[in-house]
């Protein structure tokens, strides 16, 4: 597996995206999947958090699949959670090709993608009326054309066309990619998106956790804000962190967008201990950096309760999943 992956560095990272899980999707389909990658829980991986059953901690971050196309196939690799997404209220082409980029000596990625999706109704259609072992996440945004208000609809219209089949939300304010998205960091840009998904929840009387993914680039004065008023918004954890537009982390970057992989392993670490240290008993998922078992140990010990990849996934393969989760 590790020779084809190398094979599938010779085309461009979108292309060898797509090959990569249609290749792992023939595996399943053939049958033999848990044979070249058995899954892996251990008995002390298992763990509740947020009233879902999580059948180990590791999860696979929004970016992957975006679109519910390969859900089986990565519920069948043993990851505890996978969150799918980022999906819009219309589906959406992205930025301009080329808009990611392999740093492959620094093992790490930029990518602008731009919220690339077929829709939510799309992705609906591809996980309603299924059961998972995993627990099934879906992470929310807006489009790129939705401004000031319309923006905040978005949220709310996707919401509440997939609170029904998943089992947590995430609403993406962090993506570096899509004009002024992070400016929804904002304490009272925050307080419109969730005072119309709250209203949503109320009027249905819904109880699904919410998330929310930060940004690691945002100053500790708007972090503790978010911190505080989590309670108040009925935000019930934060994924810590998505990509970051620091070029200084990534030696050599010449390229616009979000950078991902080794090289936001420490930042995105610095921001989930800051946060840990700013409330103990806020619920966090770590990500960013992830290619070892030593990275996901530093993420639970600096006050993540779950952890995700997905940059570590891309280079590594399949095989991460039981080297993290090995005794």
């Amino acid at each position: 597996m590790k020779a084809l992956t190398q094979i599938f560095r010779i085309f461009p990272p979108e292309v060898s995206h797509y090959l990569a899980l249609e290749s792992l999707k023939l595996l399943k389909n053939l049958g033999i999947i848990n044979i070249l990658f058995p899954v892996k829980n251990p008995p002390d991986g298992q763990k509740d958090y947020l009233n879902l059953h999580f059948r180990n901690r590791l999860g696979v971050a929004a970016g992957l699949d975006k679109n519910g196309d390969y859900v089986d196939v990565l519920d069948s690799l043993g990851f505890g959670f996978i969150e799918l997404g980022t999906t819009t209220p219309r589906q959406q082409l992205g930025n301009e090709k080329p808009r990611v980029f392999r740093y492959t000596h620094q093992e790490a990625v930029v990518n602008r993608l731009g919220f690339n999706n077929k829709g939510v109704d799309y992705l609906v259609s591809k996980i309603k009326n299924k059961k998972y072992d995993a627990v099934i996440g879906v992470n929310i945004g807006a489009n790129k054309e939705s401004i000031n208000d319309k923006r905040i609809e978005d949220y709310a219209y996707c919401f509440e066309k997939v609170y029904k089949y998943c089992d947590y939300v995430t609403v993406n304010i962090s993506s570096p990619n899509t004009p002024k998205l992070r400016k929804l960091h904002n304490p009272h840009e925050l307080e419109k998106i969730f005072k119309r998904i709250n209203e949503i929840k109320s009027t249905n009387q819904v109880d699904i956790p919410i998330l929310l993914k930060i940004s690691p680039d945002e100053s500790d004065e708007t972090i503790l804000k978010i911190v505080n008023m989590h309670e108040t918004l009925k935000i019930n954890g934060l994924i810590v962190s998505n990509t970051s537009i620091d070029k200084e982390i990534l030696d050599g970057c010449s390229h616009e967008g979000g950078i991902s992989g080794k090289p936001l392993f420490n930042k995105s670490n610095q921001l989930l201990k800051r946060i840990h240290e700013f409330d103990k008993d806020i619920f966090l998922i770590g990500v960013g950096g992830v290619f070892t078992k030593e990275d996901y140990k530093n993420k639970l010990k600096l006050g993540a309760s779950l952890v995700q990849i997905y940059t570590g996934f891309i280079f590594k393969g399949p095989s991460i999943l039981k080297n993290i989760l090995s005794r």
